[in-house]
């Protein structure tokens, strides 16, 4: 028990170095270029593309940094800026769907799946969110309350100010993200540790089949699910070696994982911008599902006429 703690506090404390060397110098970045021309720059170039989506332009930021890099970037940029919750909570949507597109997209590929093809579904679909969730809130008009970040306007009148300003923002958004990423590995070490990841994999069967793929899918699903495409990838790939998990398995798979991957972290990690959480999973995982299920049945029935059409030949 000990030694499982150990790991999971040694995991966490990775993950916040990791997390801290992208959300600090982001979100100083960010910070002080604010006061200059350049951000107001390009805050007004893209404002009338945003405004498609119910965002102001400032939330460009975020969304290029987390698409580039990761969630992590992306929350950098966001607390450095004063946005409203249903603003916060659209970008949280959109980022959920297309986060790390390089590197995860990247992943897709090793498996044998079109980089456009995922690249372009995620960010699909992270558009169609948030234009339905602008649609369709009429509330959230109330500014974001980033924890312990001050979200009201500073009055800052020299760079030294704006740099201890940026360096305490940061500083405060590293500590709280690493509040929640502790436990989290502390959680993520005792399953993997107690084989209850494999139990998981196992319980998880039913759901693979009903999605339309084989039941040597799930441990490939399960992984991809709870530690998400990137820390995942050395598995899924091996899984497609060992397992035996074929290509159509493994499409659907991805199309389900690049949709719903990480799904407890990746969630998780945006309470500290005071948004409702829960909607923002139950939307993932939902879409995940519908997407999936009509993939899979779209194919069966192609497959199924191909099959016809080479009896009706013979």
């Amino acid at each position: 028990m000990k030694n499982i703690i150990l790991r999971g506090l040694k995991q966490g404390l990775n993950v916040s170095w990791t997390l801290g060397k992208i959300v600090f110098p982001i979100t100083i970045a960010v910070t002080i270029l604010q006061y200059t021309p350049i951000l107001p720059w390009f805050i007004k170039l893209v404002s009338p593309i945003m405004a498609l989506i119910g965002l102001p332009g400032e939330a460009a930021m975020p969304l290029v940094l987390g698409n580039a890099l990761n969630l992590y970037a992306g929350i950098g940029a966001i607390v450095s800026f004063d946005f409203t919750v249903k603003e916060v909570f659209i970008l949280a949507i959109m980022l959920s769907f297309s986060h790390n597109l390089f590197i995860e997209s990247a992943v897709a590929s090793r498996v044998g799946v079109s980089w456009w093809l995922i690249s372009g579904i995620r960010i699909i679909l992270a558009l169609f969110a948030a234009f339905m969730v602008n649609l369709l809130w009429n509330g959230g008009g109330e500014p974001a309350q980033y924890g312990f970040i001050a979200s009201a306007s500073i009055e800052l009148t020299s760079w030294r100010e704006i740099f201890l300003h940026g360096l305490k923002t940061a500083t405060i958004a590293v500590l709280q993200l690493s509040m929640v990423i502790f436990p989290l590995m502390l959680i993520m070490q005792f399953l993997r540790d107690l084989g209850w990841m494999k139990l998981l994999s196992k319980a998880f069967t039913p759901c693979t089949r009903l999605l339309g793929m084989k039941e040597n899918t799930s441990f490939t699903l399960v992984t991809g699910l709870s530690i998400g495409l990137a820390f995942g990838a050395g598995v899924m790939i091996q899984a497609v070696k060992e397992d035996g998990v074929s290509k159509k398995d493994m499409i659907l798979a991805l199309i389900f994982l690049v949709t719903c991957h990480a799904v407890v972290e990746d969630t998780v990690i945006f309470i500290p911008l005071g948004i409702p959480v829960w909607p923002l999973l139950v939307i993932r995982l939902t879409t995940a599902i519908v997407l999936t299920m009509i993939v899979a049945f779209v194919w069966k029935r192609l497959d199924e006429r191909r099959r016809r059409e080479v009896t009706y030949e013979h």
